[in-house]
């Protein structure tokens, strides 16, 4: 039978509204509740404990509200905390790592494929595992870049701020001064990579900034389009669809502050994210 009930979908912050946003996009009848974990972003730099523990509050919150699936919108929740949380929870629930992946495996022509993500994320070298599962013969190399998600979550995508951000995250990726087309993760003097995998789902707005460095023969790919994707087959494989008829609604919590969170989701997708709350995960647990 159809469900009316809502997708939840948790992040660190509003890097997940990428996610969201396609979510919408694929899934239109489809109602939602977004969780971001804005006041202890970002759990890239955080110990996998932390990230297990903030992780597993956020789900409970989302699960007491009745959601009928859940999106890990989170690459670092994704890879620490996952596994843990599918045997501790009985409802479908997805991660953005998979998806992510196997696009970047069919995107990859020289089978050079290159992974920037949070320091948790290449800790776990989730994305490592999941490439070669996919396709053993694609070399994947990996690069943590803390300083980008903070970035994001000040609003700071765009402008020569932005741009001397994300060159000096990158720039040991780099071959050298020269072409930016040369972008390298510790490749031998004669191959570059041609696909780079933002392995967190903040990176996608700071999208333009790392295109132009990666130069034109660089594809540059995002779990977002793929999660979006894999959620609708899972929802039909599950028959947790919406009815046609729906009219959904759309709601945003915050556990940290409202204004500054409202603010910033309007800048970066327009009107559609307005309904914010603020939430204490911490209320689902106890």
């Amino acid at each position: 039978m159809p469900d009316p009930r809502p997708i939840g979908v948790f992040d660190s912050g509003v890097g997940g509204l990428t996610v969201l946003s396609e979510i919408l996009r694929r899934c239109p009848t489809e109602s939602t509740i977004y969780l971001g974990d804005n006041a202890r972003a970002p759990y890239g730099v955080r110990t996998d404990e932390e990230v297990l523990a903030f992780s597993r509050e956020c789900i409970a919150t989302l699960i007491s509200r009745d959601v009928k699936a859940i999106v890990v919108a989170c690459n670092t929740s994704t890879a620490v905390a996952l596994g843990e949380l599918r045997r501790r929870h009985d409802i479908p629930m997805l991660g953005v790592i998979r998806p992510g992946a196997v696009t970047a495996a069919l995107a990859t022509r020289t089978r050079l494929v290159g992974v920037i993500a949070t320091p948790a994320t290449i800790r776990s070298h989730a994305y490592f595992l999941a490439i070669k599962d996919e396709n053993p013969a694609v070399e994947v190399y990996e690069h943590a870049t803390p300083t980008l998600v903070p970035l994001v979550e000040s609003g700071g995508i765009d402008g020569p701020v932005a741009e001397a951000a994300v060159a000096a995250a990158l720039a040991p990726l780099f071959r050298g001064p020269g072409d930016p087309s040369e972008f390298v993760f510790s490749l031998p003097p004669d191959a570059a990579i041609d696909t780079l995998l933002l392995g967190c789902t903040h990176y996608p707005l700071l999208r333009p900034v790392i295109a132009r460095l990666a130069g034109d023969g660089v594809a540059i790919v995002d779990s977002a389009t793929a999660t979006a994707a894999a959620l609708a087959e899972m929802l039909a494989i599950n028959g947790l669809e919406a009815p046609a008829a729906t009219d959904p609604s759309h709601i945003q919590l915050t556990t940290g502050d409202v204004d500054a969170f409202r603010t910033l989701a309007r800048r970066l997708f327009g009107e559609t994210f307005l309904d914010v709350a603020s939430v204490d995960v911490g209320e689902s647990v106890r």
